[in-house]
């Protein structure tokens, strides 16, 4: 299927590499988990989107990070599971198939229930794979063959155990209780699939005259309609203003029916008039107070929404049409006080996406502190699970603490239907709220223990009602492994090791799932949560379908390829958590930030390319490691395995956005911009056949090491280029993504010595900058005076020196100390002849001085004093000029000192009076141009600039001298303007500076 290369192709084609390598790694079965593998395991649950969804940059970014996690531990040699699935989505696929009913003209309920199942499962066949066949164009390196569905036969059979338990130890019941219900949908709906939004509405003020005709009291509410309902008026005991009204009565309008004033510390004194209307059957602060006071529960709504019997004459009209109605009533009676505007938060169905109503109704619920006081427990004494970031921890906790019993049956079909059966000839043949039941795990069961509670001549009919989704995905980490059975996929991978989520369903999911883990396990279902942030639209607003500010991640995919959006996703994190900004014109669906991406992607492909070229055919295996002596060479093997060691130490700290930038640069910067370039002299076939076979050794090894390196985050072209620079055979299995994560050898870094090559590759692009600036042409070679009092500087230059004539293109080039001390280094060496004559003076004076010598030795005492003298001043010359390193390089130095040439010292100024300047460090880095370019066109070009930026200057500075600019404009224009004129200042007094110097 693979051809084999000896090289790569002269442009990168992303589309065919990630089609081909995405059918290679799934149809041989790369990512198969094997339990009997052994070795550490590390386990990630996919988050499984729903069945009717699509692929967005939600979607995209979850997964491109679980795929960077899973791919690095499965190279570093984790037995690594990544376990795929989908959530069947009971509201989504019931509202969808509703409007497809209504389309035809029908509704389930003609349909039957039996019919309407295989027509969502002939769905499900046809257009329910259509998130999973997206997801596999990310190339996410999940294990297919353990793919789940969450109405599969084996999580349907632990959704049932888990249900039957719970019953039978008293943690589930049926009963009557306010839920939130969704008209549009006719369910109850959690808590947390309620959307809160902001409103502008209104807020009606109403008179309720005193039963004994002493008065009224005023209440107020955005509600109006259901005070149809109202069984009391509440006041706060300690309200001065209403203390002595409580236990009377008032005549509620319209329905005039007598209803207390009661006392309750509910009651917000501050809000409204500080009276308040009590509807418990319609309002939760209501419904507690309505418990506590004993109060009738009246409902007034039926389940689609519409106003029922106990409404009198506004029965069958929608709550809306009511509400307009009723107030108008009140009006008309004299009831009416005031209308104020009114902004307020209205809870909205997530699914049915219109406002829910409170509604008493008689459903299933979990009693859920005994199994929020088991997660808490974990998390205080073990602080399990570890969240990433630590901020959640606290969201985390108070949600479990302030936790209510959870409401789990639906009034839908589609799902796990309530394994409870009613025993209806006991009721008359219907189910109603007093209808006894039995829960069982199959209608055998079920009839088996009906008959043997009622009798053998019982009827049982199966609840109607299915589970909330929430409660099966709840089971998925433990579930989708095999429990309740004990299988070996469940001893290996659970508990799991990370889940990656969004923060916005760690109510929804997250808290469902250690909750039910720690009760059926006692076990927390992961290690660590890593919440990550929102994918930001181009204006850094969230994204939304409905206001048609969605990113369709497929366009660009389409246009740039997967690894380009997965490397961007991936790349913008800013930390662990923190929300990514995505670009996006939305005129043309290009993003340069992908873009860039791709682009990148293309650097290391040319990369790639021009290294095979140059290794002689031979592989990084074939071609052995480096043993690096050049200071190129052990500077980006330096660099290399600084950045393992980074890489590392990020991924492992969920620091993924770092790490991929971190990658970014050393690939991008050090090895293409600097090693290749500093290497290519060396890898001309004339050259030193040592230094050639190193060059090629360190680009070989260092090219595959990146290539590793990058693989979690960009997999697609890191397999192409590793199978053609390992020239693996055209059938061979092998991938990158099964080879060993690259490892620091730390004894290889040497800090000092990347400080030195960033001061070189500084000093080469402040040069090349300057030849830029004065509009040098690339192929001429110029003169270059480095100027630097730093001895260790200069070194560090000097020993670098071929690299910055090689880079910057320069023919001389000159290094010194202070500009009247001048050392000048080249390369040609100029015979110095007062050195020699002194060198030959000196051997003349010893020859002479010998000879007197032995002459005064002859005579009698005075050879001896001579002898103690010279071996004394013997004894100091040597002490003073050769004991240390230091005394011995200042002898030498002082000895052998060069003259100034003054003509020399002369040319070198005038040449820095007509020569460009920039600083690195402390090194001044001067280009004469004499010679070079044309002075005086270059001098008119400066001028021209210089005038510009002079006129912004008189702008700027106008705009300053007015006051009532200062005063008026907010004070963030008014320091950008003042930090516009700082920098255009400082821009013209360089430019003057270089006007001096050319005159």
């Amino acid at each position: 299927m693979i051809a084999t290369m000896t090289n790569l192709p002269s442009l990168y084609d992303p589309f065919s590499t990630e089609a081909k390598w995405q059918k290679f790694w799934e149809e041989n079965q790369l990512y198969k988990a094997d339990p009997n593998k052994g070795g550490e395991s590390y386990c990630i649950v996919i988050p499984p989107p729903n069945v009717t969804g699509n692929l967005h940059t939600g979607h995209a970014f979850e997964s491109a990070l679980i795929d960077a996690l899973v791919r690095y531990h499965r190279m570093k040699g984790y037995n690594t599971l990544w376990l795929p699935g989908t959530d069947h989505a009971s509201i989504g696929v019931h509202t969808m198939l509703e409007k497809q009913l209504k389309a035809e003209g029908k509704t389930r309920h003609e349909l039957g229930r039996e019919k309407f199942l295989e027509r969502t499962w002939q769905w499900k066949a046809e257009s329910g794979g259509t998130i999973v066949n997206q997801l596999r164009r990310l190339g996410v390196s999940v294990d297919w063959s353990r793919e789940r569905f969450t109405l599969d036969e084996g999580l349907s059979k632990a959704v049932l155990e888990a249900f039957v338990r719970l019953y039978e130890e008293g943690l589930i019941y049926r009963g009557e209780y306010l839920v939130n219900w969704c008209p549009a949908t006719q369910s109850a709906v959690s808590d947390v699939e309620v959307e809160n939004q902001t409103v502008n509405g209104h807020l009606w003020h109403f008179r309720y005259p005193l039963t004994d005709g002493s008065g009224y009291v005023e209440v107020a509410t955005t509600r109006p309609e259901t005070m149809l309902g109202d069984t009391a008026v509440a006041v706060n005991p300690n309200d001065e203003r209403y203390k002595h009204l409580i236990g009377k009565t008032v005549t509620l309008p319209i329905m005039h029916r007598e209803i207390p004033i009661i006392g309750d510390e509910l009651v917000d004194p501050t809000f409204g008039t500080g009276c308040v209307k009590v509807t418990p059957a319609h309002d939760p602060n209501d419904f507690e107070m309505g418990k506590r006071h004993n109060l009738p529960f009246i409902n007034i709504l039926n389940k689609n929404g519409t106003l029922n019997e106990n409404a009198g004459s506004f029965q069958g009209q929608d709550r809306f049409v009511a509400r307009k109605n009723v107030v108008s009533r009140l009006e008309a009676d004299g009831f009416l006080v005031k209308v104020e505007d009114y902004q307020h938060s209205v809870p909205y169905s997530d699914r049915g996406k219109v406002p829910i109503e409170p509604l008493l109704s008689t459903q299933w619920f979990v009693k859920i502190r005994p199994l929020a006081d088991k997660a808490l427990e974990f998390l205080d004494q073990k602080n399990s699970p570890n969240f990433v970031p630590q901020r959640w921890t606290k969201v985390y906790r108070d949600w479990l603490v302030k936790i209510k019993d959870w409401c789990i049956s639906r009034q839908l079909w589609w799902g796990h239907q309530i394994p409870a059966w009613y025993a209806v000839s006991e009721t008359g043949g219907e189910i109603t709220d007093q209808t006894p039941f039995v829960v069982a795990k199959s209608d055998t069961e079920a009839l088996e223990k009906a008959k043997s509670q009622f009798g053998e001549d019982v009827k049982i009919e199966r609840d109607p009602d299915v589970l909330d989704t929430w409660f099966s995905s709840g089971l998925w980490p433990f579930s989708t492994l095999g429990w309740p059975e004990q299988t070996q996929d469940l001893a290996t991978y659970y508990p799991t090791s990370t889940l990656v989520t969004g923060f916005d369903i760690i109510f929804f999911w997250v808290a469902r799932m250690t909750m039910l883990a720690g009760h059926f396990t006692g076990q927390m279902p992961f290690e660590t949560v890593y919440i990550h942030g929102l994918v930001l639209d181009e204006n850094g607003k969230k994204q939304s379908k409905s206001a048609g500010t969605g990113i369709d991640p497929l366009v660009l995919i389409d246009k740039y390829g997967t690894d380009a959006l997965r490397y961007t996703l991936v790349k913008e994190v800013a930390g662990a958590g923190q929300d990514i900004r995505l670009d996006y014109n939305r005129k043309t669906d290009e993003s340069s930030s992908v873009e860039a991406s791709r682009n990148f992607a293309n650097k290391l492909w040319n990369a790639a390319r021009f290294v095979m070229m140059n290794l002689d055919g031979l592989t990084p295996e074939q071609l052995g490691k480096p043993l690096a002596t050049e200071l190129s060479d052990r500077w980006i093997l330096s660099r290399y395995h600084q950045v393992i060691q980074q890489t590392h130490a990020y991924i492992e700290n969920y620091g993924l956005g770092e790490a991929a930038k971190g990658i970014y640069e050393f690939i991008w910067g050090d090895f293409c911009d600097w090693y290749i370039e500093l290497v290519k002299s060396r890898l001309q076939k004339d050259q030193n056949a040592a230094s050639r076979r190193v060059a090629q050794q360190t680009l070989a090894y260092v090219l595959e090491g990146i290539l590793k390196l990058l693989h979690p985050f960009m997999p697609h072209i890191t397999e192409e280029i590793w199978h053609t620079l390992t020239q693996q055979p055209a059938n061979s299995k092998q991938s990158i993504s099964l080879q060993e994560y690259p490892k620091s050898e730390t004894h290889l870094i040497d800090p000092n010595l990347e400080e030195q090559f960033d001061l070189l590759i500084e000093t080469i692009r402040t040069i090349r900058n300057l030849r830029q600036e004065a509009d040098v042409k690339p192929s001429v070679k110029v003169t270059i005076n480095l100027q630097s009092e730093s001895e260790k500087e200069r070194q560090i230059i000097t020993n670098g020196q071929s690299y910055i004539k090689d880079l910057a293109k320069v023919e001389t080039l000159t290094i010194t100390g202070e500009q009247k001390q001048l050392t000048v280094v080249t390369p040609k060496k100029r015979v110095d002849w007062t050195q020699i004559l002194a060198l030959i003076g000196i051997v003349f004076l010893l020859r002479i001085g010998f000879a007197a010598a032995f002459a005064v030795e002859e005579l009698p005492l005075i050879g001896t004093f001579f002898e103690v003298v010279g071996f004394g001043y013997s004894t100091w010359f040597l002490s003073k000029n050769f004991l240390s390193a230091q005394a011995r390089q200042k002898f030498w130095e002082q000895l052998f000192k060069p003259p100034v040439d003054n003509n020399s010292a002369q040319e070198l100024e005038t040449e820095q009076e007509k020569a460009i300047a920039s600083v690195v460090g402390t090194i001044q880095v001067l280009l004469p141009l004499e010679g070079v370019v044309d002075i005086k066109a270059f001098n008119a070009k400066i001028q021209k600039r210089l005038s510009k930026i002079e006129a912004e200057i008189n702008s700027l500075t106008a705009r300053l001298n007015k006051s009532n600019f200062v005063e008026q404009a907010p004070a963030q224009v008014v320091q950008g303007v003042r930090d516009s004129l700082a920098e255009a200042e400082k821009q013209a007094e360089i430019l003057r500076d270089r006007l001096r110097r050319l005159t």
